[in-house]
């Protein structure tokens, strides 16, 4: 195996698909997708406009690219969103001329990966005091004050989809209808289920972000941005290799909003987020494994993982979490952390999921682990009681 011969010791991953413990792994058929793709040279127009067709019939979307990630599609979306069909503009990004630049975030929904905004060449304006959080009492932002925030100077309203986050989509959507503005939705790590590829256009969002190396089980570094037509195709333009005479390119039927530029711009903003030919074949192929496949068959598999742990470990302190992915949960009390730096420190790591370590509770994730290593890890968790 590669990682004997490199030196690097492979580890359990039950974290979930993280990107600091690599992610998950792939089926055979994407893995062999990218050995082919990496055998030949494309277009990469052509070939992004193939993704563009598997993204449209996945997602419902008008278009649809492949990116280096979903934080490389928030980023792209950005420059879409303050860009649009300028190619003038497109060559100014970071810099914004004429002011319009603002995109308006509820302050419950701020996180780090949203300084792709930023680097894009946004500002962000924070809505809303999310009293539900802090502890004084159970309001948060609603969808009056997005309006009321909305000024000669913004360019879109980005929304973090989480359970939690308030207002709806829905309402945010039409208050950003009527004004003509686009709603850029992180839905990153939003799969499953498989629906939400559809829901979040079909409540208004005008482009959202996936990740293409969690649930879809693409390549680790690959993500999508599908959405509107003309937003999709200028994030596309903003990413791509552009030293080329402008009188021998022209964009394919998919990205058709592009044959309306005056110009030809100089490479983007996204020109650090460019995907490779095997991370493009590799989503393709993982997304049409992911749309295809039964969502209740995918569940009781990972449930079935879960089951192995505890059958493998003895139920005392154990539970499943009832999440959209379940997950192992263990009662540990105080000594949390030390016990998940006991699990990490054994042969070979087993990395846990430490959102509720605060709580006393370990969580094991069974969407990156194999069977067997679903054996292991009850092993283990007995052997540490």
């Amino acid at each position: 195996m590669i990682y004997e011969t490199l030196g690097v010791p492979t580890i359990i991953n039950a974290a979930g698909t993280v990107t600091r413990l690599s992610g998950g792994t792939m089926a055979p058929e994407v893995a062999e997708a990218m050995r082919q793709a990496s055998l030949a040279c494309v277009d990469m127009v052509s070939l992004q406009a193939a993704a563009c067709r598997a993204i449209r019939a996945a997602t419902g979307a008008e278009a649809g690219i492949v990116t280096s990630g979903a934080s490389a599609a928030v980023l792209l979306g950005a420059g879409a969103c303050l860009a649009g069909l300028d190619p003038g503009k497109m060559n100014r990004l970071p810099e914004v001329a004429d002011g319009r630049r603002e995109f308006i975030v509820v302050r419950s929904q701020r996180n780090m990966y949203d300084r792709a905004l930023v680097v894009a060449g946004g500002r962000l304006v924070e809505v809303g005091i999310p009293d539900r959080y802090s502890g004084p009492g159970v309001r948060d932002a609603s969808a009056w004050e997005i309006e009321e925030a909305i000024g000669p100077n913004t360019a879109g309203i980005y929304y973090l989809a989480q359970s939690q986050s308030k207002p709806a989509l829905h309402e945010v959507a039409a208050v950003a209808r009527g004004h003509g503005l686009p709603v850029l939705v992180d839905a990153a790590g939003q799969l499953p289920p498989a629906s939400n590829l559809k829901s979040y256009l079909a409540e208004g969002a005008d482009l959202v972000c996936f990740s293409g190396g969690k649930a879809i089980g693409g390549p680790q570094s690959s993500g999508i941005l599908a959405g509107r037509a003309d937003l999709v195709a200028s994030a596309l333009l903003q990413m791509l290799d552009l030293d080329v005479d402008p009188d021998t390119w022209a964009p394919p039927a998919e990205f058709s909003a592009l044959s309306q530029l005056r110009g030809l711009p100089h490479h983007g903003i996204g020109r650090s987020c460019k995907t490779g030919k095997e991370e493009i074949a590799g989503l393709i192929v993982a997304l049409q494994r992911f749309s295809a496949a039964d969502p209740g068959e995918r569940l009781a598999k990972l449930r079935a993982r879960v089951q192995a742990m505890i059958s493998a470990a003895g139920p005392d302190g154990l539970s499943i979490t009832d999440t959209p992915v379940p997950m192992l949960a263990w009662s540990v009390g105080e000594s949390a952390r030390r016990v998940a730096a006991r699990l990490w420190a054994g042969a070979p790591p087993i990395g846990c999921n430490m959102g509720r370590a605060d709580e006393g509770v370990l969580l094991f994730n069974p969407m990156a682990i194999t069977d067997e290593q679903a054996g292991e890890i009850g092993r283990r968790i007995a052997s540490l009681r």
